[in-house]
This record gives structure tokens, sequence and C-alpha cells, in this order.
């Protein structure tokens, strides 16, 4: 793990200006309604700043709607995400998470959620930032999965593809998950607002307000999955994502919330080569062999300190259920 640099003074060359030609978007109650969405790859070019999230903490409930719901917390692998800007404070691209969860027995799965389309804007004079999203969180295994037993099955089934089946054995090919802004609003936009999710009752391993410049938070409710013009595939897709929930503690089950809270480092001038580069690197290293280019995440565990872990007899029950698919299907 190399060496993260520590806070810095701001780099030269802000100039801001950006909220005062659309004050509405501007807090207590951004309204960025006025504002073009824009491809959230289409304008790197115009990034000239940015600042990284080097303490992404994520939080969600193991148990939904049980009485002591057992909220889990984990911080991600830093600079998992960024945003950038220019020098008025126009926001063109957000970096977002991704990771890889390992199921005993069976393989590597990594978890990216792809940012469709974005608007908004940072302002550095005031430390805050508002920023509208749309995102869709895809699972696909790494190729490192087939070296266990049932991986080895498994992409004898993947090898079917030839026949037009479209198995999540890479990220063209990945489970698709929805995502709203809440129950309530059925919206696809998510926000990136200032102030921390769960607000001071935050644990305090979760907690990086000495070290950090700055911090926001965003939250999305978890949809179902896009289904697949072949039975046979939304079959295994969503055994796929029992399996995922099981060991991830429902991160991803259909009617959680996922939120985190995002700690940034302070703000530096940006080059767009590296920035492309950079996401890039994330997206290789992440595939290829789940290590983290800037730091590995810490384990899952709850506001206690206790870590989770999976039980044993779960491990047994999704590699009989994996089995049970490729016997019906082979």
């Amino acid at each position: 793990m190399k060496t993260l640099e520590p806070n810095h003074i701001p780099a030269k060359g802000w100039k801001g200006g950006f909220l005062k030609k659309h004050p509405e978007a501007n807090y207590p109650n951004p309204d960025l309604s006025n504002l073009d969405t824009t491809g959230n790859l289409d304008n790197i070019g115009k990034i000239t700043r940015q600042q990284r999230v080097l303490w992404p903490e994520f939080t969600w409930e193991t148990e939904k709607g049980a009485k002591d719901p057992k909220r889990c917390f984990q911080m991600f692998a830093p600079d998992i995400s960024r945003m950038g800007y220019d020098d008025s404070g126009r926001s063109w691209s957000i970096i977002c998470p991704q990771q890889g969860t390992f199921i005993p027995g069976v393989g590597t799965l990594n978890v990216e959620v792809t940012v469709t389309g974005q608007k908004g804007w940072v302002d550095e004079s005031n430390k805050t930032q508002a920023i509208d999203l749309s995102v869709k969180p895809k699972v696909w295994f790494s190729k490192s999965a087939h070296q266990s037993p049932i991986g080895k099955m498994l992409w004898s089934v993947f090898e079917m593809n030839h026949l037009g089946f479209s198995f999540p054995s890479e990220k063209n090919k990945a489970i698709q998950i929805n995502t709203y802004k809440t129950d309530k609003q059925k919206t696809r936009v998510i926000s990136i607002r200032d102030g921390l999710f769960l607000g001071d009752n935050i644990p305090a391993f979760t907690d990086h307000s000495t070290e950090s410049w700055n911090h926001a938070n965003l939250e999305v409710e978890i949809g179902p999955i896009d289904t697949s013009k072949h039975d046979m595939v939304t079959e295994f897709n969503l055994l796929v994502m029992d399996a995922f929930n099981l060991f991830s503690g429902n991160m991803l089950k259909e009617g959680n919330i996922l939120a985190w809270n995002v700690w940034f480092d302070a703000p530096m001038k940006a080059n767009p080569k590296e920035w492309k580069n950079h996401a890039k690197i994330w997206r290789k290293s992440i595939d290829v062999d789940h290590c983290s280019p800037d730091g590995n995440s810490t384990p899952p565990r709850f506001a206690d300190g206790k870590p989770f872990i999976a039980k044993d007899e779960i491990m047994e029950d999704v590699i009989l259920a994996f089995k049970k698919f490729i016997k019906k299907h082979l």
C-alpha cells in the first residue's frame, strides 16, 4: 500500500463564479433542474480541479426491517472516488466506487457503481458542493473465479455465450441493478449534498473530520435487477445476487438503503489524462486480481467494532445452489 499524500494547501487557480450565474442551485435547497445533465465521460477535457475521496465510508442495514437492523459500516479503498470540476466550480465528472467481494468456494465478484450522467457544482471557498447523478450498479465475475472447482463449472456455463446467452463473465455482460433516490421518490437521480448520513451518530472509526478537508453524503435505494431475454440467465443472475448479499450482509438487497459519507482531501489541480488513467487502473486492477491501487478497504463491521462475518452454513447453501443450477442446465 503506497503512502497517501497528506492534506495540503488548495492548489492555485480557483476562480469560482458558477453559483453567481445559478443562484437557485445554492443552499439551503439546491435546485439543479436548470442545469444540463452531461455524460460522465463526455467532458473529461474540461476538468481542471479535483477532490479525491480518500475515506469513502459506506453503511447499510444487514437485516432491514428487524427490531435490531444491525447496521454495518465499511470503508472502501482510498481514492476510490473523485469529483472533477473546472475553475468556475461546474462539475463535469464523478469517479464512483468499485469493489470486489469474495464468495468462498465460488470466486470473486466485481461490483461497480457506474455513473451514467451528472450535473452540479463545487465551491471551494465555502467547502461545499451539490451534485446530482444517475448511477447503475453492475456486478460480474472476476476471471480469477474460474480457479475454484465451482468456478470452473460456472465458466463452462458461461461458454454457452455463443448460443446468445449473456452470463456475467465480464463487465459488458454484467448484472445491472436499478437504484432510486427513495422508496417514495422513484427517480433514478441521486444527490451528493453537504452533511453526514446519520449526522453525529456515526461510529468514531468512520469519522475523518480531523484528517479530511471536507465531506458530503449520498444514499440510494436498491431496486430490482434488469431481467434478461433468456430466463436461464435471469435465474442465474438472481442466484448470484442472493449469494452476493448473503456474504456482504445484504449490501445490494432489493429495498435496502446503501449510503456513504465521502470524506475529501484538499482540492488540487486535475490532469485529464491522469483522470482517465486513474479510472482505467482501477477498472483493470479490480477485475484482474481484486487489488486496490491505493490501498485496500477495511472489513465490514458493526457500530461496536465487531466484524460482520457470514455464517459457515451460508457457504454450504450457496455452493449447493450453484451445483443445482449447473446440474439443471447442463
